[in-house]
């Protein structure tokens, strides 16, 4: 089982450029309403910041990433982040409930997280989280392929995440033996204030790693970055103050363990 390259991540940067992930994930939180007491899976945690919220209702967490960055900067928090690959769980029966947002995206063997989920989970624990559903962010992904093929590069076959339809959500989810699976596609125009050629200097770079760009030419003024943002603003519309609104479409569930 080897790790999402195309998962690489400057803590720093995400949490001045990303910092609209962990606001979003507030409706997620309210939906798996942990309580006092409760052990909880935090599956993709990043840099802790919804994790301390589960910490915050009195909860005992577990965050799990494979970046060693983010848990660096999940550990400097004093959380209890550890590094491994959740495609490879190796937890049994020993959480009250298991929680993801915006992560499960990342991880390319989907039925092997839902069985180490599962496994990981008390009977009649719940999953409850958030991701990338089919469609998501289309358009930045449509605009970021065009420009590096545009200038000489090689981009992946296929995209390395994991957008999925809601048949094929259940599905898996299914198959590793969850029960009274809900799951919604929501389709929410997310506003980007630091701009589209941040969101894609932080959010691809391991797309352009796997495309074989030179490190040598992500400098500050990044003309693959720029251009791909020209063209992705063209086609994306804007808020009324004027800030491009990105065409994302969440993925959001809940579902059981059997009892």
């Amino acid at each position: 089982m080897s790790v999402n390259a195309a998962s690489r991540w400057d803590p720093a940067a995400y949490a001045s450029t990303a910092a609209f992930v962990p606001a979003l994930g507030a409706p997620v939180l309210a939906l798996l309403a942990p309580r006092e007491g409760e052990r909880i899976l935090d599956v993709g945690c990043g840099d802790g910041v919804l994790t301390e919220r589960l910490v915050a209702a009195g909860a005992s967490v577990v965050g799990v990433d494979a970046s060693p960055e983010m848990i660096a900067a999940a550990t400097a928090r004093g959380l209890d982040a550890r590094m491994a690959d959740a495609q490879a769980l190796a937890f049994e029966a020993e959480f009250d409930a298991a929680f993801s947002n915006a992560a499960l995206h990342w991880m390319l063997d989907p039925p092997a997280v839902a069985r180490g989920v599962f496994a990981a989970l008390k009977p009649g624990a719940r999953f409850v989280g958030e991701m990338g559903g089919e469609g998501n962010i289309a358009t930045l992904r449509r605009a970021l392929r065009a420009t590096v093929a545009e200038m000489g590069y090689a981009p992946p076959a296929d995209d390395p995440q994991w957008y999925p339809s809601l048949r094929e959500f259940t599905g898996v989810y299914a198959d590793a033996g969850f029960e009274a699976i809900k799951a919604e596609l929501i389709e929410r125009p997310t506003p980007l204030p630091s701009g589209v050629r941040e969101w894609f200097r932080t959010f691809r770079v391991g797309f352009l790693d796997a495309a074989g760009v030179p490190e040598a030419e992500r400098d500050e003024r990044d003309e693959l970055a720029s251009r791909a943002a020209a063209r992705a603003e063209a086609a994306l519309p804007r808020d009324a103050s004027g800030v491009v609104l990105a065409d994302y479409v969440r993925l959001r569930f809940q579902m059981r363990k059997p009892a």
